[in-house]
């Protein structure tokens, strides 16, 4: 009976202990852990963003929102932050013409990021780190970026742009093939799809459609032009993941995971950002007082 008493009373002090830590997920937090998490977060929070769009013909439509997710929650799991549930409100013009994407205007996508940013802050947070799985979005995200200086902004924002490792992507060569283009649900995205959701990843299938750069407007020089993606890659699909691996995709998201925790530790650090921020908005009050 002892033995019991002292199980149960072991038992509620785990129970106890377990019960005290706080989510980095921020849709399970209660209200009260809110506000411990941002506390514990030094009000910081990621938002992954992705988007609705085909991977060709192996991969699921919200494979950039799984891989922004999956960086985001292996990194506040080592170092704390608060990511924001799932966001797909994104650019992605460039594949109106494929089944399931979902294409807002935008206008809209502008908006809706701008005040989620702005409700971010409103609730505590001052440091926010954008995590983006879709390259689709790095045009956009560059200008709304330059564009958080128009008015004054009580918060920080952060692009997480990890960056090549040579070594790393040698291992993943290794442990699966080179892949001649290796862009959009290549060789690359879908082996770390293959590690991050097997379940939604059918490798098999990855050669039921073409990959190849057909770069039909070789022609022009000198010109971007909106239609580029699909002139190079009209079945949304760049590369050849047909020998893509588990274990190559463990690589590279683990080097991926391993900047974004370097990144937030940076960024919680930081007081040079808003320092010149609210440098830079005084003085945009009266530009004919700036030092010349």
């Amino acid at each position: 009976m002892k033995r019991f008493a002292s199980f149960l009373f072991v038992l509620s002090i785990s129970f106890s202990v377990f019960s005290q830590d706080l989510s980095y997920r921020l849709e399970e937090l209660t209200a009260p852990d809110f506000v411990k998490a941002v506390e514990k977060s030094e009000k910081t929070c990621i938002i992954p963003i992705g988007v609705m769009e085909k991977h060709g013909a192996q991969l699921p439509l919200g494979t950039d929102l799984y891989m922004s997710r999956e960086y985001s929650l292996r990194a506040a799991e080592q170092e704390y932050a608060v990511v924001f549930p799932w966001y797909y409100f994104s650019q992605i013009n460039e594949a109106r013409q494929q089944p399931g994407t979902i294409a807002y205007s935008p206008e809209l996508i502008w908006k809706i990021l701008q005040e989620t940013l702005d409700e971010l802050n409103r609730n505590g947070f001052e440091k926010i780190i954008i995590v983006n799985g879709h390259g689709g979005n790095n045009a956009f995200l560059n200008y709304f970026g330059m564009a958080q200086l128009s008015e004054p902004r009580n918060y920080s924002l952060y692009w997480f742009r990890p960056q090549d490792n040579p070594e790393v992507e040698k291992k993943a060569v290794e442990a699966s093939q080179y892949d001649k283009y290796d862009q959009h649900a290549g060789n690359s995205e879908t082996s770390m799809m293959a590690a991050a959701q097997p379940d939604f990843t059918h490798v098999e299938r990855s050669s039921q459609q073409s990959g190849e750069d057909l770069d039909r407007i070789n022609h022009l020089k000198y010109v971007y032009t909106g239609i580029w993606w699909y002139a190079s890659f009209p079945n949304h699909y760049g590369g050849d993941a047909s020998k893509a691996t588990a274990k190559a995709g463990e690589f590279l998201i683990n080097e991926t995971v391993r900047q974004l925790v370097e990144m937030i530790q940076l960024v919680k650090a930081d007081t040079v950002v808003p320092a010149l921020q609210k440098q830079f908005f005084e003085d945009a009050k009266n530009p004919l007082k700036t030092k010349q």
